[in-house]
């Protein structure tokens, strides 16, 4: 499924440069919970944002935005690091370990502060901003490109377990995966929100499912500890290529509102 980061990282883009009302912006966070609260996780962070240590008191998303306008910030990139892949972070620290322990990020380019989400109790979800070690290196990853690769990932990945002999037919599948998908959280995107990210985004969503099921049949067809190695080993290029698809999206879209702000007189 989607992350809140990649929400908030869309919707905030689109409110900073006109395209979209703070109480949108508000309502699309209720997705991942009623209720959102933001702390920072250092010094420099509470004196950027205006923001209690996360020991104190916690300010409300709306403080957040009125923030972000007051740092002048236009891009909110999204990240979704995993072990061995913490392009865009800024190195190592406080933001990189709790960026990997949540498996995504939004990180401030502009201004080297990133911010991570986590769900701390039912229906609270917090955010907690921490200053960047060093300035963040954002690779870009082209739309079209990350399109094409997810593609060739289904294929490949697909093909590695059909030769390996560990695929597994898995009766109802169709009927699981619906129902999968249904379950999630119901992400709403901007007016304004470029057609192929928002393809790109439901087709990473439709294989997220895919993949969540194949662990949950997990070994599958695999009957020895070598070819469950081998299964994961194959599968986990789709799943490189379902992070690598979102990132692309997601950022496609804050840099279209960007550039929207920018033409505004």
């Amino acid at each position: 499924m989607c992350r809140p980061s990649a929400t908030l990282a869309v919707w905030s883009s689109a409110w900073l440069n006109g395209a979209a009302a703070s109480d949108d912006v508000l309502d699309s966070l209720k997705a991942w919970g009623e209720a959102h609260d933001v702390v920072a996780g250092d010094p420099g962070a509470s004196e950027a944002f205006f923001l209690s240590l996360a020991y104190n008191r916690a300010a409300n998303p709306v403080d957040l935005l009125l923030a972000l306008r007051a740092q002048g910030i236009t891009t909110v990139n999204l990240v979704l690091p995993v072990p061995g892949d913490v392009r865009g972070l800024g190195g190592g620290g406080l933001f990189t370990e709790a960026a990997l322990r949540c498996g995504e990020a939004i990180v401030l380019p502009e201004i080297a502060y990133g911010l991570v989400p986590e769900p701390i109790a039912e229906g609270l979800m917090r955010w907690t901003a921490y200053a960047l070690e060093n300035e963040a290196q954002l690779e870009y990853f082209p739309l079209g490109e990350s399109e094409h690769a997810l593609t060739d990932a289904i294929r490949d990945s697909a093909g590695a377990l059909q030769a390996l002999d560990v695929a597994s037919d898995r009766p109802g599948v169709r009927a699981e995966l619906s129902a999968h998908l249904r379950a999630q959280p119901k992400v709403q995107w901007p007016i304004g929100t470029p057609g192929r990210a928002l393809r790109v985004l439901q087709r990473a969503d439709e294989i997220s499912a895919i993949l969540a099921i194949a662990q949950l049949d997990d070994p599958g067809g695999a009957l020895s500890a070598s070819a469950v190695n081998q299964r994961a080993e194959a599968l986990r290029p789709l799943s490189n290529a379902v992070r690598i698809a979102r990132c692309a999206a997601v950022n496609e879209a804050v840099r279209v509102f960007a550039e929207q702000g920018d033409r505004q007189p």
